[in-house]
């Protein structure tokens, strides 16, 4: 909206007669109605200018002077709201335009075309006749002219500025945006003839120039100008601060590309000059790069075998230490070297005393000296991957476990360090949670294979490996965890978990699951109210003779109230007839009524009819429709049980009947 539109607006509003507050409705911004002709104005997206069309008739009408007065208010009120819908939609435009120019430098190919993006986006998003921008040349002490959009002048295209010369050249100097409404009456900068004359023939009046940086060095600046005189705004010099800042990210990427090029081109011809002299050495420097390249990218100890496998020519396999054959395995640690075990060689991968377990070649009998070693040093990178990944995961087992042990007695701790603590380990506290309880099903008659059972427990894979998950030290043979559960429902995640950690294991776990609880500092008991319920949950799975399994309350229907820390009933009722509930609600259906007396009437369609007063087929219809709601299966012995407690729990609970639809 113009400004001079706006205090125009503001000023007859001033001027209108004060209201009189000794009068009931005094109070209110305007008369009754008063505020309907702009409303309808803002909902078409009127200009401004029509908004003095209600009043300028008011008066024509020669309405009240309170009437006017009140449209005057309304007007101004109305102005002020189309104001800042254009500026939130500005905003939104601006902010999309910096996201597009992000996707692009994500797709990095082309510098030039990534930078013409900016400039173009620029252009367009300040409504200004020209944008460009320049890069600092270190060798030439100077700014040059990199890209233009809108310019037609060549010797502007083709301009180099001083440090400190002009307004590009002062911004790239003191490393400050710069901006003039018009540029040849400001004396702020230094002047030069050959800058002068290229501004002159783009004929540019209103310049705005902001620094590209990279950390605290400045290596180019950004520009936008226009050929009259304008004051750019300042969310307008914010905005192509924002453009300069993904700038300069795209040309710290492409030369960061260039030197990886380069150092990718140097490890080539050094490649081939390896080949030239020896092919034992160039074997030996394959090797070496892929498990490099594998240690790098995290890769794992199967991805180790399958690189060995194919610089060996054979089959490379990594086996657990039980599954390798005792006496070569043990050789092979005591010796440090891989050994030969019939058609195959076994390396030891180890760690000290411990045995890890080994990478067996199979079937290559003949092995040269340097093959072995290419054998001996992949199982030794091996044994230092599984080592790093052991103690990462003990570490972050470690700082989760005890962030859920501290929520588990949230009571005694202050809520903002626990927040802090989460927010570090990237778990969100107001997500939706469901905790779990989990127990190995193996034998534990005696202490030590209770020991073994909570060791193999706790070194399986995390549960659901999802930020927000985190694992308590297992105290017993039982493992519990809170995990995030955006889409899968409490009983999805405990049966998911069950199989994950039954085959990582490789023995049946039975898990349980509280229902998602919202807010895990919602009070100081939360997660332990929800930690009872998953063992509830876990020992009842165990009692009906699903060991193995996993499940939560919501599974057992109404034993769930049962299982329940707070007796979930709303909960019961939604998932059992809230599909009915809703229909009712939205449609002013009778459904529920009609299930009431169908059940009162000992499931008798034509008892039920005349019970509701209404046709045979009026009760058949209804019935289809519920069974097209809650299932097929609606009315077998189990289900029709539940629902009828459900009915009962939702009379209990006051929520009044739906009035019948109106016809």
């Amino acid at each position: 909206m113009p400004r001079d539109h706006l205090q125009s607006a503001e000023r007859s509003a001033s001027a209108a007669p004060a209201p009189d507050r000794t009068r009931p409705d005094a109070a209110r911004p305007a008369a009754d109605g008063a505020e309907a002709p702009f409303l309808e104005l803002l909902a078409r997206g009127a200009p401004a200018e029509a908004y003095e069309q209600p009043v300028l008739l008011a008066r024509a009408e020669g309405r009240p002077a309170e009437r006017v007065a009140a449209l005057e208010r309304a007007k101004l009120l109305a102005l002020r709201v189309r104001s800042e819908i254009e500026g939130r939609r500005r905003r939104e435009a601006e902010l999309s335009a910096l996201f597009e120019t992000a996707h692009d430098l994500a797709g990095l190919r082309d510098l030039d075309a990534v930078l013409r993006a900016i400039v173009q986006r620029a252009r367009s998003l300040l409504g200004t006749d020209v944008a460009y921008l320049s890069l600092n040349d270190p060798e030439r002490g100077d700014t040059y002219m990199r890209v233009t959009e809108g310019s037609v002048a060549a010797r502007f295209q083709q301009l180099r500025l001083g440090m400190g010369e002009g307004l590009g050249g002062l911004v790239a100097q003191t490393a400050r945006p710069y901006v003039t409404d018009d540029y040849f009456r400001d004396g702020r900068f230094q002047h030069t003839h050959s800058i002068d004359s290229g501004v002159r023939d783009e004929g540019l009046v209103a310049i705005l120039g902001v620094p590209l940086t990279l950390g605290e060095h400045v290596i180019g600046v950004l520009f936008a100008a226009d050929r009259r005189t304008r004051v750019f705004e300042r969310e307008q010099i914010a905005l192509l601060g924002s453009f300069a800042a993904l700038a300069a990210a795209a040309i710290d990427t492409a030369n960061l590309l260039a030197e990886t090029r380069e150092a990718l081109s140097g490890l080539e011809r050094a490649n081939e000059i390896i080949q030239d002299r020896s092919a034992v050495i160039e074997r030996a420097s394959d090797v070496h790069d892929r498990l490099a390249e594998l240690v790098l990218r995290g890769g794992g100890v199967h991805d180790v075998a399958a690189a060995v496998s194919e610089v060996l020519d054979g089959t490379v396999e990594f086996t657990e230490a039980p599954a390798a054959p005792a006496g070569a395995l043990e050789s092979s640690r005591a010796e440090g070297h891989a050994v030969r075990h019939g058609d195959d060689w076994i390396a030891a991968v180890a760690a000290g005393d411990e045995l890890l377990g080994a990478l067996v070649l199979r079937g290559h009998p003949g092995l040269d000296p340097v093959d072995q070693r290419t054998l001996e040093r992949a199982a030794m990178v091996t044994s230092l991957l599984l080592l790093a990944r052991r103690s990462a995961a003990e570490a972050e087992q470690r700082v989760r476990g005890e962030l859920l042990d501290d929520l588990l007695d949230a009571r005694d701790r202050d809520p903002r360090l626990l927040r802090d603590r989460a927010t570090r380990l990237r778990a969100d506290l107001d997500a939706t949670h469901a905790v779990l309880a989990a127990r190995l099903e193996g034998g534990t008659a005696d202490a030590d294979q209770e020991a073994d059972a909570r060791r193999r427990l706790w070194a399986a894979p995390p549960i659901s490996p999802r930020p927000g998950t985190a694992s308590l030290p297992p105290a017993t043979a039982a493992r519990s965890c809170c995990c995030r559960c955006p889409r899968d429902t409490a009983t999805d995640l405990a049966r998911r978990t069950a199989r994950e950690l039954g085959t990582a294991v490789h023995e049946p776990v039975t898990v349980g699951a509280s229902a998602p609880v919202g807010r895990l500092l919602a009070g100081p008991h939360t997660v332990a109210t929800a930690y009872a319920e998953a063992r509830r949950c876990l020992d009842t799975l165990r009692l009906l003779g699903r060991a193995g399994d996993g499940s939560a309350a919501e599974d057992f229907g109404f034993l769930g109230l049962l299982l329940a820390g707070e007796r979930d009933i709303a909960g019961f009722v939604d998932r059992t007839i809230g599909r009915v509930v809703a229909y009712d609600e939205r449609r002013g259906t009778e459904l529920l009524r009609t299930l009431d007396a169908y059940f009162a009437c000992g499931m008798s369609p034509a008892r039920t009819k005349d019970e509701l007063h209404v046709h045979v087929n009026t009760v058949a219809q209804r019935l289809d429709r519920v069974g097209r709601l809650l299932g097929e299966d609606w009315q077998s012995p189990e289900r029709a049980l539940e629902i009828q407690l459900a009915l009962r729990l939702h009379r209990l609970s006051g929520v009044t009947q739906p009035p019948p639809a109106q016809h």
